[in-house]
């Protein structure tokens, strides 16, 4: 069966020429056909993840193709307004899978917005929700090496879809043959048919109209003179992040000029994980260079940031995600109490595996704090919840300690786009008063 499934495939007219080389060959080769066709990549609630290349176990547009016929044919069950959003961040044939998916979506007569360029996992959010579509995808592999592509989809409100959900795509996918079952029309043709269109300005606009509206003090910046240097780890970090550190008034910000454009490969960071020293490496060569107060790093999908930040003897610590969470809770919560921002009843949500600390932190500032299970769409359910009694004002921060955090519920996932400029925004702010983010962090 697996063979046959191979020679089926390598007949087939693939429509793209790496795929029909790589199973030239491994022609004869029974363990590397077996790698790929013996089992096909499982669709869950995180969607797909797997390496590129050809075959049933891999990410190819295939494989792609077929998965979103499993969303179009759950969106078709669900009414509303028939719509899906797309993103994709810097991976290896990010572009392509994301133009397949909406070609199929297109083909079932469902309506797409996709983004024009590479956006990050929160401005996909953020559009599912804009457009009010039925559902999200997001083509990323986080902060995998760079042979891995995947494929994440999003409900109506934003948030990783739910099991329930995930398991209709799923039944789905396992009816839809992997090459023959999907409906499919070519980008081109659903641009001309106007099923396909690119998500607007005026949504791009309000994803930062959304971020800079959780400053906790504005203004702060402008005066603060800080020194910063920022890695997009080569991902979809380096457009938005500069925006909005800009827009709150940082003008000192050197980017590290390997990894500021898009690249799939990540040559400088094998693994680009902002939780891993070895990925900020360059980063704080250049940071003790420019004798930088702060080194921001943010992973391919900008949904996470890592930080390190300088010490009194001129050199770098980095700060856990654990530490980064309990920092901006503190400081989110004095600032917003000192200038009456603080909403009646103050909801902060943070997952089980998080540091204790942080709920000592809570109760002193007199904020009710949530534990939620493992995976930030928990925390995004919490928001949900308090939206259902619309009481999102409550939500004042969540966070895990994987370095996901989100200050606002405008998206529903974690956003290294509004934790940048809030530790950006607390950095300055400590040193206005003499004082550091590692000073405060001894002091909690």
């Amino acid at each position: 069966m697996v063979q046959a499934e191979f020679e089926r495939w390598l007949k087939a007219d693939l429509q793209d020429v790496d795929l029909h080389t790589e199973l030239q060959r491994i022609k004869g080769d029974e363990d590397a056909i077996k790698d790929r066709f013996a089992v096909s990549l499982h669709f869950g609630t995180a969607g797909l993840r797997g390496t590129i290349g050809a075959g049933t176990n891999r990410m190819n547009i295939w494989v792609v193709r077929q998965a979103t016929q499993g969303v179009a044919d759950w969106v078709k069950t669900q009414g509303g307004t028939q719509t899906v959003a797309i993103s994709y961040d810097s991976r290896i044939k990010g572009n392509l899978f994301a133009m397949d998916a909406a070609g199929v979506l297109a083909a079932n007569g469902i309506k797409v917005r996709i983004y024009d360029a590479l956006m990050p996992v929160p401005a996909l959010s953020f559009a599912t929700r804009y457009y009010h579509c039925n559902a999200g995808i997001m083509i990323t592999a986080s902060h995998n090496p760079a042979k891995y592509n995947g494929y994440k989809a999003y409900g109506p409100d934003g948030c990783q879809m739910t099991d329930d959900a995930a398991a209709v795509v799923y039944d789905s996918i396992q009816k839809t043959d992997v090459l023959t079952g999907a409906k499919y029309m070519s980008f081109a043709e659903g641009v001309e048919k106007g099923l396909i269109r690119f998500v607007g300005d005026d949504c791009k606009e309000a994803f930062y109209q959304n971020v800079e509206a959780c400053q906790v003090r504005p203004g702060l910046c402008k005066e603060a003179g800080l020194k910063l240097v920022y890695s997009p780890l080569n991902g979809t970090g380096l457009v938005p992040v500069t925006r909005v550190l800009r827009d709150i008034g940082i003008s000192d910000l050197t980017i590290v000029p390997e990894q500021e454009y898009p690249n799939g490969y990540f040559t400088t960071a094998p693994y680009p994980n902002p939780e891993i020293r070895q990925a900020l490496e360059k980063g704080l060569e250049l940071a003790k260079e420019e004798e930088a107060d702060l080194m921001l790093a943010t992973d391919p999908d900008a949904d996470r940031v890592g930080i390190a930040m300088r010490c009194a003897d001129g050199t770098y610590e980095l700060v856990t995600g654990n530490e980064m969470g309990v920092l901006l809770l503190d400081y989110i919560c004095a600032g917003r109490i000192e200038k009456g921002t603080m909403p009646k009843n103050p909801v902060a949500v943070m997952s089980i595996v998080s540091t204790p600390l942080a709920v000592r932190v809570a109760e002193h500032y007199g904020v009710e704090l949530r534990q939620v299970l493992t995976g930030f769409k928990w925390i995004g359910d919490q928001i949900a919840g308090l939206e259902k009694e619309g009481e999102t004002d409550r939500f004042i921060f969540g966070f895990e300690e994987s370095y996901g955090y989100l200050a606002g519920p405008y998206v529903r996932d974690k956003d290294a786009v509004v934790a940048s400029m809030l530790i950006c925004e607390m950095a300055a702010y400590y040193r206005s008063k003499g004082s550091s983010i590692k000073q405060r962090l001894e002091e909690i």
